[in-house]
C-alpha cells in the first residue's frame, strides 16, 4: 500500500448549546482540523484532531503548520507499518500531540482498511458497545436539572455534571438531577476547580451519589490529588494531569487517583491511549476514554479504543453531539445511550468535505 495523497483540511465548527466550565465562562465553537489520505490501491482514510482551549495552548497555525509537514513525511511512509510510521510523525509532532492525532487516526484508519476489519476488532475486540455519559456544562440548579432531563429524554442515563466554581453549589446541583432523574448514574468533573479540603468535602457530602469524582484538584499538583485519592469515599479520575505515559506513570506510581482518563486529541491518538491504558491494567487502575468537543470522526476512534479493552470501564464520548455542520457521517450507532460499533472497515465513517 504506498500513499499518494495527503490533504491537510482546518474547519471551525459552531455548538449548539455554549459550553461552560470553571475555567472558560463559554465555549461556542470548535476547531478541528482533517486528513486525508489516499493510496495507490485506492483506499481513502481518515484522521482529525480538535483544539481544546481547557487542556492545551495549542493554536490552528501551529497545528496546521506541524500537519503539513507530517504531510510531507507521510508520503514517504509505509502506512501499514504503523508503529514505524507515527514513531517518525512523533518525532516532527513533538510537544504538538493533536497534530499527532490526526495522523494517527489516519493511519489507523488505513490499517483497518487494509485488513478489512473495524478498527475496534483490529486493536483487540473485547466487546461492540459501551455506554457513555453525557455531559451537562455549568448552570444554575434549575437549568442544571432541566438540561439533564433533556438529555435524559434523549436516552441518556449517565450524566458527568460540570463543577470547579463553587463546590456547595456543586452539591446541590448534583442533588437536584439525582432527585428528578432517580434512576441515574451520576459523576462530577471538578476541572481543577477545588482544594483538598474542598474536594473531600464535597466527596463526603456526595458519598453514595456519585460513580466518580473527576480531576477536583489542578493538574501539576500531584500530591493534592493523591490526598484526596487517598480520603475520599468516592472514585477519583485523573483527567487533565494525565498527558503522556510519562505522566500517567507518575500518577500510577503515586497511587494518586483510581482511574485515569484519556483524550486521544490531547495525548496523541490511538498509539499514545493504548500505551496510558497499559499503565492503568498493570497498576490496576481503570480508564475512562473521554473526549473534548470534536467531530464524530474522532469520537469513532475513542469508541473503537474503548471497546478493545477490558480495563476500560467509563466511557464518556460525547463531545460530537451538539456540533453544527460536522462533516464526519459516522457508522457507529447511538441508541439510549449506549455507542454500538458496527462492521464496517476501519474507523468507518466518511467525511463529505
Amino acid at each position: 500500500m504506498q500513499i499518494t495523497t495527503v490533504e491537510v483540511v482546518p474547519v471551525e465548527l459552531r455548538l449548539r448549546l455554549p459550553y461552560r466550565t470553571a475555567r472558560h465562562s463559554e465555549i461556542d465553537c470548535v476547531t478541528a482540523v482533517f486528513v486525508r489520505i489516499e493510496t495507490r490501491q485506492g483506499d481513502t482514510a481518515w484522521g482529525c484532531t480538535a483544539l481544546d482551549p481547557l487542556t492545551t495552548a495549542e493554536r490552528l497555525e501551529e497545528v496546521t503548520r506541524i500537519c503539513r509537514a507530517c504531510a510531507d513525511r507521510a508520503r514517504d511512509l509505509s502506512p501499514l507499518n504503523t508503529e514505524y510510521a507515527l514513531g517518525e510523525l512523533a518525532q516532527i509532532a513533538v510537544d504538538v500531540p493533536s497534530a499527532l492525532c490526526a495522523f494517527d487516526l489516519a493511519f489507523h484508519d488505513l490499517l483497518g482498511l487494509a485488513a478489512k476489519l473495524p478498527l475496534y476488532r483490529l486493536l483487540g475486540g473485547y466487546r461492540n458497545r459501551i455506554q457513555t455519559s453525557v455531559t451537562i456544562s455549568i448552570a444554575p440548579v434549575k437549568e442544571t436539572v432541566k438540561l439533564s432531563c433533556n438529555r435524559a429524554r434523549q436516552g441518556f442515563r449517565i450524566f458527568k455534571i460540570k463543577g470547579g466554581i463553587d463546590p456547595n453549589e456543586d452539591v446541590y446541583r448534583v442533588r437536584a438531577v439525582q432527585e428528578a432523574l432517580p434512576h441515574c448514574t451520576l459523576r462530577l468533573d471538578a476541572d481543577q476547580g477545588y482544594t483538598v479540603q474542598q474536594a473531600l468535602d464535597v466527596a463526603r457530602a456526595l458519598e453514595g451519589h456519585l460513580e466518580m469524582l473527576e480531576q477536583p484538584t489542578p493538574a501539576d499538583d500531584l500530591d493534592a490529588l493523591r490526598q484526596v485519592t487517598k480520603h475520599s469515599p468516592v472514585p477519583v479520575l485523573a483527567d487533565e494531569s494525565v498527558v503522556t505515559p510519562a505522566s500517567a506513570l507518575e500518577i500510577a506510581a503515586q497511587r494518586a487517583a483510581d482511574g485515569l482518563s484519556i483524550k486521544l486529541a490531547t495525548c496523541g491518538g490511538l498509539r499514545c491511549a493504548r500505551q496510558v491504558d497499559t499503565i492503568a491494567r498493570v497498576a490496576r487502575m481503570t480508564t475512562m476514554v473521554s473526549c473534548i468537543n470534536e467531530p464524530a470522526l474522532l469520537s469513532a476512534a475513542g469508541l473503537s479504543f474503548a471497546l478493545s479493552s477490558p480495563n476500560v470501564h467509563y466511557g464518556d464520548l460525547d463531545g460530537h453531539l451538539d456540533l453544527i455542520g460536522d462533516p464526519t457521517v459516522p457508522g457507529f450507532l447511538l441508541e439510549e445511550g449506549w455507542l454500538i460499533a458496527t462492521d464496517v472497515p476501519g474507523l468507518g465513517c466518511t467525511v463529505d468535505l
